[in-house]
């Protein structure tokens, strides 16, 4: 079967606190977004695959296929095309991406979430085949919609009986919002963002959510948390969301905006030029780059 893993937006993000552990305490509403999404097929090991011939066809043309052998080891990037195995032969993971593929395909998170299956309950061989069309680096997770949507399958594939929060307890392990992807319907998040809770929005049936990626402005997640000075609002982000759409442009705070929009100004001239066009809320999603707007429908 193939999945189209989505990303996501954050209504509000508030970092409360830092952590013993040196992470942070924050608080903000996932929503699912459908206007990017990348490709993913998860076969048997000796299944055929539907998307592997039109991946090599479309992308393998323009330059030969790396096939790095082991996570970790020094890797060529760039290639629109990469496959490689995992050293013990369970996993061959193929990646295709327009732009390039800037990692090893073996430390891509789809393949660790093979790895953190397969540590429990010693899985047959898999093929993994990802088209990457969603952002990469832009704050949208799509990332971790790709290994919460390989955990679903993997656990459907092989019939491991998973429920939904045994699958989020493993996606968590694999990174803070993974386990959202997990439900794809707005989730409150809480801790470092895979403490979950459900928190229905029916007021966004009235809304269009349009999003704007940057050409060339890449936020690193660690330099955004650098910049922050972390604080409990006066309101507490849930009373916020509670409140007429109409009030969220004054009270709806993400706070990575500060430190990332001095560094970055075009971003805020961007969100600014979102509500001129009619948006009744705008803001960054997650730590960058990413902007979306909620217009009226």
């Amino acid at each position: 079967m193939t999945v189209y893993p989505c990303v996501k937006v954050n209504l509000g993000l508030n970092v409360l606190r830092k952590r013993p552990d040196g992470y942070h305490d924050l608080e903000t509403l996932f929503v699912p977004s459908g206007e990017y999404h990348d490709v993913l097929e998860i076969i048997a090991g000796d299944d055929w695959s539907r998307t592997s011939a039109s991946l090599f066809a479309r992308y393998g043309a323009s330059s030969p296929v790396r096939f790095p052998v082991s996570a970790g080891q020094d890797y060529e990037p760039g290639m629109p095309l990469v496959q490689a195995v995992s050293e013990d032969g369970k996993l061959m993971i193929t990646i295709a991406r327009k732009e390039g593929v800037d990692w090893n395909p073996l430390d891509d998170l789809c393949a660790k979430a093979y790895s953190l299956l397969d540590k429990d309950f010693d899985l047959p061989p898999v093929k993994i085949f990802l088209e990457k069309l969603s952002p990469v680096g832009a704050g949208l997770g799509g990332g971790s919609a790709d290994a919460a949507f390989a955990i679903r399958e993997i656990a459907r594939l092989f019939d491991l009986r998973l429920d939904d929060a045994a699958m989020a307890g493993y996606a968590a392990r694999l990174g803070s919002d993974c386990a959202f992807f997990i439900y794809g319907r707005p989730m409150f998040g809480e801790g470092r963002g895979e403490l979950l809770s459900d928190f229905p929005m029916p007021c966004l049936d009235r809304f269009d959510l349009k999003i704007v990626v940057p050409d060339g402005i890449s936020v690193s997640t660690a330099d955004a948390y650098r910049g922050i000075s972390p604080r409990v609002p006066e309101i507490p982000l849930r009373e916020v969301l509670m409140r007429p759409v109409s009030e969220w442009k004054d009270l709806l705070v993400n706070d990575f905006e500060a430190t990332v929009f001095a560094k970055y100004p075009v971003l805020a001239s961007i969100r600014q030029s979102l509500y001129d066009t009619g948006a009744v809320y705008a803001s960054m999603s997650g730590s960058g780059s990413a902007l979306f707007a909620l217009y009226g429908k």
